[in-house]
């Protein structure tokens, strides 16, 4: 049991890179799409390039979504609106006209037989008016010629002109009297109809909308019908028109049918199998030309990580509108994998998510290729993204890109500059803008995941910050040192290929551990006293050895990357403090060699490796004495000499060619450091 459970903890991170794996792959299977995959892929303008093609089963030829909305555009503008009677308004008008009638027309001023007259009249009007009623003036919704006036539960086409409007009845009351003659009583008809006459017919929105639905719902979506074993288009034919529509058809039929509860458990084992081989395409990359970040699990999650991020964000604007699938800023993920990696591997990274996206997107060549090529212009262009222009530029031809590939793209399917969708480009450009999101993005996964990009190496570069302004103040000689050992290692770096930027920070941060004891270290003396004359060889070598330790302790105080700290747990590696050692031994007292070699580890990286030798060679370069080309030239070669043979650059990943190229460097910068000239004769 034990060495079962000693086993499962020395392969942990290869369990848990298994079950990333295992995750990962469930994750994008269930983000596709439920549906199968059409084995024939076609374009418009592209002759068939395979065999005849006969119908598999009957099937109805789909309307397109521009011939659905004409449809519906034509039955809107066609749509009849309906109308309300209200029945009990226009019964409360004969009542009120019945009340106020003897009112206006008293039997004092009017004889029997003229309010009789008027009275008919007045009733007549009310017949005529209330036959199909009022409506409010105000009311702007009679747009049209006729409509549905809904009265006694019928309803009845009617032209729109034949009601009444409030407006326009003393209008109406003004031209009756004058037909019967009875112009003289205009304004006392006016006086009784205008608390009589009230609107009685309304819109009806409500069984407007229901009826202009159920007309839209009857569309058909289909036009016509093919027949099992009918020639759909021959090997050769140009993919164009009507053929085009009845391939679209047939490839959307054949998905929707082919993913039924019989094929689904095939299907998705097939979309599983696909997914599996692209991720273990990662793997074995990562394993075998990335092998340091195949071992950091908080890489390969940082990795896998971005890959589900755009799978579902692209599966996601697919299955809301397919249209906008452009919208998605793909080329973000090469360029933040650049920033924290290399180009190789965010290069690689984003054609096999790509890859995987296939599956998603309508028009998948069109999309890949499109895909991949920006992907390729956003590894070669951006550079530097601390540099706020750079990134803007970079973005721009990206943008640039799109733009061209999809126009070059309409060209050879349409053959001309006809339906050219301009709005189209605007994803592009919102694409772009959206890639400029990487810069935050960046500083999010800094804090999530804890690694460290260029950005944040130029704020530690910064000798402003607080740290080393607190370096500066208590250990003046110690932050003089590591100005001069960041100038030797990086240009050190910028010789070799490795990261210049990070082997820096490293330099000016490497000995923040000696502010605790500034006096110990001789480059902070002042004067002629030196306390370690005072202290045993073994505690003068336990204070030099614990500015290691002590430096570690002020970084993660300080919240420093662990990048960065590395450069302090390594720029000694296992070397002996071996000033103190030989005192030591000049004692002849029995001790350990343990207590005057630093814990370590040794270097691990180009760039921690470039730290140790700039550090060595600077400060020893301190005790030379009117030095020469031939005296810093066996210095350098010593120093760097001594390092390889006590095994210090074992584990960096750093060549006998590349400390050449070191050596060289740090002769010459050292020589400008001491000015030498060249000695002219007498």
């Amino acid at each position: 049991m034990g060495k079962t459970l000693d086993g499962v903890y020395k392969n942990q991170s290869l369990i848990y890179k298994y079950i990333l794996y295992v995750i990962t792959i469930a994750c994008i299977v269930f983000f596709f799409p439920r549906g199968g995959k059409f084995k024939y892929e076609f374009q418009k303008g592209k002759p068939w390039q395979y065999e005849n093609l006969y119908a598999p089963f009957d099937f109805s030829i789909k309307k397109t979504a521009e011939e659905i909305t004409e449809e519906r555009n034509a039955i809107e503008s066609d749509q009849v609106e309906y109308y309300s009677y209200d029945l009990i308004v226009a019964t409360e008008a004969y009542q009120v006209f019945a009340d106020k009638f003897p009112l206006v027309f008293s039997a004092e001023k009017f004889s029997n037989r003229s309010r009789r007259i008027l009275e008919e009249v007045g009733k007549e009007f009310l017949d005529k008016v209330y036959t199909y009623g009022i409506v409010q003036n105000v009311d702007d919704h009679i747009t049209k010629n006729s409509l549905y006036l809904l009265k006694d539960n019928e309803a009845r086409l009617l032209q729109s002109d034949v009601l009444y409007r409030m407006g326009t009845l003393d209008d109406s009351i003004s031209r009756m009297l004058i037909d019967k003659r009875l112009g003289s009583y205009d304004s006392d008809f006016k006086t009784l109809f205008f608390d009589v006459l009230q609107p009685n017919v309304s819109y009806d929105e409500e069984l407007t909308r229901r009826e202009l639905e159920e007309a839209i719902s009857e569309i058909s979506l289909t036009r016509g019908n093919v027949d099992e074993g009918k020639l759909i288009i021959a090997r050769g034919e140009v993919v164009e028109a009507e053929n085009l529509k009845i391939l679209e058809s047939l490839k959307a039929e054949y998905e929707s049918e082919l993913w039924t509860e019989n094929n689904y458990y095939f299907i998705l084992f097939g979309y599983t199998i696909l997914v599996a081989l692209v991720l273990m395409m990662l793997f074995l990359f990562l394993k075998k030309y990335r092998p340091e970040v195949f071992r950091n699990n908080v890489k390969v999650t940082f990795i896998f990580f971005n890959i589900l991020l755009m799978v579902f964000i692209t599966t996601l604007v697919v299955k809301y509108n397919e249209a906008y699938v452009f919208v998605v800023p793909l080329c973000i993920m090469p360029l933040i994998l650049k920033t924290f990696f290399d180009a190789r591997l965010g290069l690689f990274v984003h054609v096999l998510t790509v890859l995987i996206l296939g599956f998603v997107v309508p028009n998948s060549f069109e999309y890949i290729f499109l895909q991949i090529i920006a992907g390729i212009v956003t590894i070669l262009t951006v550079s530097e993204l601390y540099k706020r222009a750079n990134l803007f530029i970079s973005v721009g031809q990206i943008t640039l890109i799109y733009i061209i590939g999809y126009f070059a793209f309409h060209i050879i399917h349409e053959g001309n500059l006809d339906n050219v969708n301009w709005y189209t480009f605007g994803f592009f450009v919102l694409n772009g803008m959206l890639t400029l999101f990487a810069q935050p993005l960046i500083y999010i996964y800094e804090k999530m995941f804890g690694m460290v990009s260029d950005v944040s190496l130029l704020e530690l570069s910064d000798t402003n910050s607080k740290l080393l302004k607190e370096l500066s103040n208590k250990a003046p000689g110690t932050f003089h040192h590591s100005l001069q050992v960041a100038n030797l290692a990086e240009a050190s770096a910028n010789e070799i290929g490795a990261n210049a930027m990070l082997v820096r920070v490293g330099a000016l941060y490497h000995d923040i551990g000696k502010m605790n004891n500034p006096t110990y270290f001789t480059e902070n003396q002042v004067t002629s006293i030196n306390p370690h004359d005072d202290l045993d060889p073994k505690e003068s070598a336990r204070i030099i050895i614990n500015h290691v330790i002590e430096g570690i302790e002020l970084a993660r105080k300080y919240n420093l990357p662990d990048r960065v700290i590395d450069f302090i747990r390594t720029h000694h590696g296992t070397s002996f403090v071996y000033y103190f050692y030989k005192k030591q031994e000049e004692l002849d007292q029995p001790f350990k060699e343990s207590d005057f070699r630093y814990p370590g580890p040794i270097p691990f990286s180009k760039e921690t490796a470039i730290l140790m030798m700039a550090d060595s060679v600077e400060a020893a370069s301190k005790s030379l004495n009117n030095p020469t080309y031939q005296i810093i030239d066996q210095f350098v070669e010593k120093i760097i000499s001594g390092q390889m043979n006590g095994n210090q650059f074992l584990n960096a990943n750093i060549t006998f060619k590349e400390i050449q190229m070191i050596k060289k460097v740090l002769k010459q910068k050292l020589t400008n450091i001491y000015h030498l000239r060249v000695e002219y004769p007498e």
